[in-house]
């Protein structure tokens, strides 16, 4: 597949680390002049950022973090007067306050230019027609992809958040050859079109590229197998830009951070020390080139791990492994800490596709207490009684075998659990001590 920006995506890593430098004494330069909160830490840091000659010095600066924007909330963070700014976008607000952004012109510019990356990294060309299946409004998805699909000069089918059902028969009478969603989405699709009985056969889709959420490899197979598509991952988060932050290519092994436009780091999420490549951690990412609201070494609470080795796309930015899971997401049981993510690759493994399930948590006599719940789809499970209770104690056996936890798993009846993008998986019902 072609490389949308040869110049940048394949430069060796000496030009590369020369032009972050630039790019980070230009951003250090323009926080301390321009934003009161980087002002007085630098200040009372004795800071200098004139005086920074490589990217070790940035671990000198302590963490942004989510409560310090909350702080700030809706402007002291931006780095340029509101009369600079012409567009603003949120964070989706599934964990407290939403945020706001601002962004230039130039950083409209630069956001279209990382989605064209994506796009083109997953074979988008100028010939393709592109559904794009995320909102649109204040959250980043929708109008991110439009930016980049324009760029490429691909036809852009603005479906944003049309019933599923109407996005079946724009997909299928469009002729629509690529597909922009989250997981969530693509697993609806894959019902309704079972229950309407349309096939692959009579869509045109070639390619899928999801967003927004965590997903496995498993419900990849699935989805490609069933749509007859290559679908590729992607990464990003509305406070420092939207998506675009790090793609795959066709090989997916990982997802290629642009790394001209954002620094990363992995810190263990307890100490915040710096963790060496290949351990999972938290990702910590810096801005360098955005003007609206530039963040230094912002804790993006995702769990996930860099690879340095090279990826034989041709492409020399680092890659990142698939998000695990986030810090807001983590359940502790008796002292255990657990992602939904581990929960739902063993649903996976016992179901043979990812069910819709969600996670119920509660504590009884101070004991915590785990109710797994999972849909009774029909393409997933038969009706015979013997197969229904065969699940439920393959499913027990293997959280006792791989979490060292005991749940009870109930089945429940299809479309039960509410679907919904960036839905929490897990309703918590312990009242806080």
């Amino acid at each position: 597949m072609p490389i949308w920006n040869e110049k940048f995506e394949t430069m060796s890593r000496a030009e590369l680390e020369q032009e972050q430098l630039e790019r980070l004494q230009q951003t250090l330069g323009r926080v301390y002049r321009r934003v009161s909160y980087y002002h007085d830490l630098f200040n009372k840091l004795g800071f200098d950022p004139l005086e920074v000659t490589s990217r070790e010095d940035l671990r000198k600066i302590p963490f942004t973090t989510k409560e310090t924007l909350r702080i700030a909330y809706p402007y002291d963070m931006f780095a340029v007067p509101l009369r600079e700014v012409v567009r603003m976008q949120s964070t989706y607000g599934t964990t407290g306050q939403p945020l706001i952004v601002g962004y230039t012109h130039n950083d409209i510019d630069h956001w279209s230019e990382l989605t064209a990356r994506v796009l083109a990294a997953g074979g988008v060309t100028k010939d393709d027609i592109i559904q794009i299946s995320f909102p649109y409004g204040l959250f980043t998805g929708g109008l991110g992809f439009h930016y980049g699909a324009e760029l490429i000069g691909a036809s852009v089918i603005p479906c944003s958040d049309i019933a599923i059902e109407n996005q079946i028969t724009i997909m299928r009478d469009y002729r629509a050859t690529v597909l922009c969603c989250a997981p969530t989405f693509a697993a609806m699709l894959l019902e309704i079109l079972d229950e309407k009985s349309v096939t692959p056969a009579e869509l045109a889709l070639s390619k899928a590229l999801f967003g927004a959420e965590s997903w496995n490899e498993s419900f990849r197979t699935e989805i490609e197998e069933q749509l007859d598509l290559s679908v590729t991952d992607n990464y990003g988060l509305t406070e420092v830009m939207g998506p675009g932050v790090s793609y795959e290519c066709e090989e997916k092994k990982g997802l290629h951070v642009s790394e001209d436009y954002f620094i990363p780091e992995i810190i263990d999420p307890d100490s915040g020390e710096i963790l060496p490549e290949g351990e999972k951690g938290e990702l910590v990412l810096t801005t360098i080139t955005k003007e609206g609201y530039p963040l230094i070494r912002y804790r993006t609470g995702d769990i996930t791990s860099l690879i340095t080795e090279p990826c034989s796309c041709g492409r020399s930015f680092i890659r990142m492994t698939r998000v695990f899971g986030r810090i807001d997401d983590m359940i502790i049981l008796n002292g255990q800490n657990m992602f939904p993510t581990q929960f739902e690759q063993i649903l996976t493994d016992v179901v043979g596709k990812t069910p819709n399930y969600q996670l119920v948590v509660d504590r009884k006599e101070n004991i915590d207490q785990l109710e797994i719940q999972i849909e009774v789809s029909q393409d997933i499970f038969d009706d015979e009684v013997k197969t229904l209770n065969r699940i439920e104690r393959d499913v027990v056996r293997e959280v006792k075998e791989k979490l060292d936890f005991i749940p009870r798993v109930t089945l429940v009846e299809p479309r039960s659990i509410v679907r919904r993008m960036k839905q929490s998986r897990v309703i918590d019902l312990r009242k806080p001590e």
